[in-house]
């Protein structure tokens, strides 16, 4: 099986020519030879201890630390014995907690060592979190924690900054910083979803599974899940890091408009009369055509969804190519710039999810990706892609 999946994996590389290994890897491999995956903390094969490292995006499995019980090291097998001693390792406070954190924090960094826990990366980005003292609050919490470590490892495998804003936590930037608050409403009091100075706001109702598809279908959205929402929301504070007061500005309002027009009035006009009857033709969902901002925060989150949807394909061996899927590609006239690496990327999500929505359909349910990329998102995309990959440190 491995060897097969070996074959595949190189494969998929070959025909959409991307790096033999993924930017974020999604399978992993115990001690023991068994298949792990991202949110495990222990192995059901063998039943050793699991952690994610951030910093070298993989799953560890774990052996306790003899001389020091709160540690973990990285378990290897006998005949690496005799390299350097292994790294020592703290589980993140949100271990034991609702969040059900998995994720790991180096010793050597002794962040909160002593009077204060010791969070992970993805953990001390937390400002607000739900009243743990109910129950409803605990499961969705831990909901809302998985879907945001997934984030984070991608966030973190794209080079993106990841720094929180709050003071005490490590590597911390109280000014250009990201922060979460996760709300539960309360006395009729709405929560809205959002972001707003560097401070990204989930309605925690949103983690429960009938409120958030009654919100879908009230809002007749194809797609709405907290990856979504946490994705797009980051695309909120990216664009002022990244675009805001620098050398896109000019090439982003080129290709999603202007964002210095009114977008207070934009939104209640897009909530009162809807998208233009001819939205699809530019615009990736109906709600990235009320106003630029949302535009972008649209298409960076569609980004985000087809790289780590593509990195997960790779990590399985998944390869479309050997599926006939008559579906039209994306030629290089789409394109204002040449980037042969990025249709590939872009033409290969193409493939996958018309094999994937044919999947969901063969089972009942709704499509994979309930979306249809036309050449004005493509561009879109383009541009942010630009931004995200290495050495796009300006526009060229």
């Amino acid at each position: 099986m491995d060897g097969f999946l070996s074959r595949l994996g190189r494969q998929i590389a070959d025909r959409w020519h991307t790096p033999r290994q993924p930017r974020t890897p999604r399978a992993y491999r115990c001690l023991c030879g068994a298949a792990v995956f991202f949110r495990n903390s222990r192995c059901l094969s063998c039943g050793r201890g699991l952690g994610f490292d951030p910093a070298g995006r993989t799953l560890l499995a774990l052996e306790p630390d003899r001389e020091d019980a709160s540690l973990w090291l990285e378990a290897r097998p006998a005949s690496a014995l005799h390299l350097r001693s292994a790294r020592r390792w703290r589980r993140c406070a949100n271990a034991v907690s609702a969040a059900g954190c998995n994720w790991l924090v180096p010793d050597e960094e002794r962040t909160g060592a002593g009077e204060r826990p010791a969070f992970c990366i993805a953990c001390r980005l937390n400002r607000i979190i739900p009243d743990q003292t109910f129950e409803a609050n605990q499961r969705d919490w831990g909901r809302i924690e998985l879907a945001k470590r997934r984030l984070v490892s991608q966030l973190l495998a794209l080079g993106l900054p990841v720094q929180s804003r709050l003071a005490g936590a490590g590597g911390e930037d109280s000014t250009r910083g990201l922060a979460f608050d996760f709300l539960r409403p309360v006395d009729g009091m709405p929560v809205m979803t959002g972001h707003a100075g560097g401070i990204v706001t989930l309605n925690v109702d949103e983690a429960d599974d009938p409120v958030r598809e009654q919100i879908r279908a009230r809002l007749r959205e194809p797609y709405r899940t907290l990856l979504g929402h946490l994705r797009h929301e980051v695309g909120h504070y990216y664009w002022d890091r990244l675009v805001a007061d620098s050398d896109w500005i000019g090439p982003f309002r080129a290709v999603f408009g202007d964002e210095r027009a009114d977008y207070g009035a934009a939104l209640e006009r897009h909530y009162r009369r809807g998208p233009a009857p001819d939205w699809a033709q530019w615009h990736v969902s109906a709600y990235a055509a009320s106003h630029p901002w949302e535009d972008w925060a649209e298409t960076w989150a569609h980004y985000l969804h087809m790289v780590d949807a593509l990195d997960t394909g790779l990590s399985f061996g998944l390869d479309a190519d050997d599926v006939e899927v008559d579906v039209a590609m994306f030629g290089a006239d789409v394109l204002e710039t040449p980037d042969p690496a990025f249709l590939r990327l872009v033409n290969a999500w193409v493939e996958l999810t018309a094999l994937l929505n044919e999947m969901s359909r063969s089972m009942g349910v709704p499509d994979f990706y309930p979306f249809v990329l036309v050449p004005a998102v493509v561009r879109k995309l383009h541009l942010v892609h630009r931004i995200v990959t290495p050495p796009a440190a300006a526009p060229h």
